[in-house]
């Protein structure tokens, strides 16, 4: 077994580019190799800005010796079938093989020297490799047809053991020989074969390996920090990059003018990272400190005391441009910088952005104005779209609370809450036509907070500006300043309801407006915060919005039309997208989506339903749960075949009969069938009725033939008749906990009643008193969840 090197260096390689370089020669080198049969037993790849290598370990010497075999036609097949197998496979008829009547081609290849195919393989990997960005150069460059890299190719070692692989590609031929590095030994190495690359290179001041590199770059620059008396503010992908602009990393620590820091923070740290690669470093307050952190390329002879001064330099003009942009736009207020707004169009079916700020601030004031948005509780009143949801055990919430980096009093509930979430929601986007924003898009948001501030808006106000774009993925923060909440919620509702309504949602693989991601943060902000309302009603709140501004007088009555749809299509697709993100969000919790199926059908109040979720969940993990959810199956089962339609149960809402068969069957087709379902009051106010089954007196002949019901059907009448109310109620106060115990008293009667009462009886009459009793039974569980929806 031998090993093979191959390096292919060239100009500066990109840092961004690297890692996926290493990976692509890998896979296309793997794939060479087993065209020809071979494995290698291990391989490495090192990238640095110079080269790009890899290391096969235990390949053999040579390919092994095989025989195909390739299936002709049969031997009484027509000579013309035989005529073409044979100049497919360039045999005579004499070379042929006849096993059973059928001609087969058997081709003996010898083994190959494992030099030879890797000789064959390297110009493959070399013309196919996937570079995001290429280059032609020289005179070649002319043709279309010239060799294509990242940089100018400048020398290729091929070393298999310790023997040359002869190869060449667009005039660079094959050897042993490369450079080290640029400055400390830019002369030729001679590399006797994979054994000692790396070890060679390093001793030419060059560290091939990257992750070497990286870790020389995040404990050189933390022990340069402390040795300041100061904390590195770490950034793992600045250190890569550093790792992929260096062959011999060297962190160095630097200072620049303390007048600076009245520049924000961010925008200091940005500047140092984006355009110098340089790290920060924080005091021992946990202020930005005056200090940075650079990665030379070189140890200098002056402990980098030059390179540093130079890159202090540099440092310090592009601070001096931030400071420019930041003392500019503060000049001008974010009211006048709003103004500016209706020049950008936010997207041409959906107008500009102004436009969109001013949807944004009516329904961020009208979500306070609702209560759903309400200071120091974490949840809205129960009035506020919600269908006048009692608040008694709500589920845990975050309550919301005043910004801890706002000074001053937190904003009242009412009139003055409301007229912040309007404020902050129409100067929330002015800081995208600052000069600052312009030259870091990034910092959007945050430095129309730092404006605000300065320009003495609320507290609230600023903060709402500074994270109203929050959260923007998975593990960001939530915010919980009643203002920000509003604002940022109205944001994203706006956003997604706006590019439903212009036929624009996601697609299975596309989501070109981040559509997705805004409902998951909807979802959060929701849930986090304990905001109580129906979605459909905030939906057509935001709808509400849309049309206002998007439907003219003057329309035809096509364009009405399409307008129509378009908003009947909304609120069709809207939410079911809530859904499908809310499976996607709970799913990294651990719940079950098809318990979310079976809450969702009936519930619309997003913190309501994690509740009854969280309940379902537990509740079918027991056996009570599991045996429950098989009898309820084998019921509707039952039904289905009988043709019983669903419903929602009697036992909730307005007091309606029996549940009625689709055929019509069981409609006082049975004498006597009238008699079991007569409204019963449930108290002696009359305040609540429901439709139940009475006592045994007052029913028909049991099927067994004796007075009343069987024990069985009397058993399951009497926990119906005390777990549906108990249920529905329980649902009412959501204390789902209570609502899932109230159906677990139901699985023994169940039970009872399949083992002991045939449903199908021969007498039509016992058939629907049985259909009618398995219809409550299932409409019981209906009251909770739909159990239709659950797997198992």
């Amino acid at each position: 077994m031998t090993d093979f090197l191959l390096e292919l260096r060239s100009e500066e390689i990109p840092a961004r580019m690297q890692d996926k370089a290493r990976d692509d020669l890998a896979r296309l080198f793997t794939a060479e190799l087993a065209k020809a049969g071979l494995t290698a037993g291990e391989i490495v790849t090192y990238a640095t800005p110079r080269r790009l290598a890899l290391i096969a370990r235990d390949l053999p010497d040579a390919t092994q010796a095989v025989s195909e075999e390739t299936k002709g036609p049969r031997t009484s097949a027509p000579p013309q079938a035989l005529d073409g197998f044979l100049r497919k496979t360039g045999l005579t008829q004499d070379q042929l093989v006849d096993r059973d009547g059928i001609w087969y081609a058997v081709i003996d290849k010898p083994g190959r020297a494992t030099a030879d195919v890797l000789a064959e393989a390297i110009p493959a990997i070399i013309r196919a490799f996937p570079w995001p960005k290429s280059m032609r150069w020289g005179d070649a460059s002319i043709s279309t047809e010239s060799l294509r890299w990242v940089r100018p190719l400048q020398g290729i070692i091929a070393l298999f053991g310790d023997q040359l692989v002869p190869c060449a590609i667009a005039g660079v031929e094959s050897g042993a020989a490369t450079v080290g590095h640029r400055f400390h030994h830019p002369g030729i190495i001679t590399i006797g074969s994979a054994a000692d690359y790396v070890e060679k290179l390093r001793a030419c001041h060059v560290i091939v390996d990257q992750a070497e590199r990286r870790a020389i770059i995040a404990i050189g620059a933390k022990m340069a920090a402390n040795k300041a008396g100061l904390v590195l503010v770490e950034d793992e992908g600045l250190v890569t990059e550093n790792a992929g602009l260096t062959e011999w990393p060297v962190p160095l620590l630097g200072r620049f003018d303390a007048a600076f820091l009245d520049v924000p923070p961010e925008v200091i740290q940005l500047t140092a990272r984006v355009n110098q690669k340089y790290f920060v470093c924080r005091d021992a307050d946990g202020k930005l400190a005056n200090a940075f952190i650079c990665t030379a390329n070189i140890a200098a002879s002056d402990d980098g005391a030059m390179i540093v001064e130079g890159n202090r330099k540099v440092l310090a003009a592009r601070l001096s441009d931030a400071r420019f942009f930041y003392e500019t736009d503060l000049k001008v207020t974010l009211e006048e910088q709003a103004k500016k707004l209706e020049k950008i169009v936010f997207h041409e079916k959906l107008g500009t952005v102004a436009d969109k700020v001013d949807r944004v601030a009516k329904l961020a004031r009208w979500l306070v104005e609702e209560g759903v948005i309400l200071p120091g509780t974490g949840r809205g009143t129960s009035e506020a779209g919600g269908g006048g949801l009692p608040q008694a055990t709500p589920p845990a919430a975050i309550p919301l609370h005043h910004s801890p980096a706002a000074s001053g009093p937190p904003p009242l509930a009412g009139e003055d809450l409301a007229d912040l979430a309007e404020r902050a929601a129409r100067l929330a986007k002015a800081d995208l036509v600052t000069g600052m924003v312009g030259e870091f898009p990034e910092l959007q948001g945050l430095m129309g907070g730092y404006y605000a501030a300065a320009q003495g808006e609320h507290p609230a106000v600023a903060a709402a500006i500074r994270d109203h774009y929050k959260p923007v993925g998975q593990g960001d923060d939530v915010p919980a300043d009643p203002v920000t909440v509003a604002v940022s919620l109205a944001d994203k509702l706006d956003t997604i309801v706006a590019f439903f309504f212009a036929g624009l949602p996601p697609t299975g693989s596309k989501d070109p407006f981040a559509l997705r991601r805004a409902a998951l943060g909807v979802l959060d902000l929701v849930t986090r915060n304990g905001l109580r309302f129906r979605s459909p009603k905030v939906i057509g709140r935001t709808m509400d919005g849309l049309t206002y501004q998007k439907c003219s007088p003057g329309m035809s009555e096509a364009d009405l039309d399409r307008f129509n749809a378009g908003v009947r299509k909304v609120f069709d697709t809207v939410p079911e997208f809530f859904g499908d993100r809310l499976k996607v969000q709970q799913r990294e919790v651990g719940v079950r989506h098809d318990l979310i199926d079976a809450v969702l059908a009936d519930e619309d109040d997003f913190v309501r339903l994690l509740a009854r979720v969280k309940a379902l969940q537990a509740f079918v993990g027991t056996p009570d749960g599991t045996n429950l959810l098989a009898g309820y199956k084998r019921a509707s089962n039952i039904l289905k075949k009988e043709g019983w339609t669903d419903s929602p149960s009697p036992l909730v809402g307005e007091g309606r009969g029996p549940l009625a068969p689709a055929s019509g069957k069981g409609e006082g087709d049975a004498a006597g069938v009238s008699n079991l379902t007569p409204p019963h009051p449930s108290d002696a106010s009359g305040a609540h009725e429901s439709n139940t089954f009475m006592g045994p007196s007052r029913l028909p002949p049991s099927p067994t033939g004796g007075e009343g019901f069987a024990p069985a059907e009397t058993a399951l009448i009497e926990a119906l008749d005390v777990a549906a109310p108990a249920a529905a109620d329980a649902v009412a106060r959501e204390d789902f906990a209570a609502a899932m115990a109230a159906l677990a008293s139901l699985r023994g009667p169940i039970d009872a009643f399949f083992e002991s009462v045939i449903v199908n009886d021969p007498d039509p009459a016992k058939r629907t008193v049985r259909l009618q009793l398995l219809a409550r039974a299932r409409d019981a569980v209906h009251t909770v969840a739909d159990f239709s929806r659950i797997d198992g």
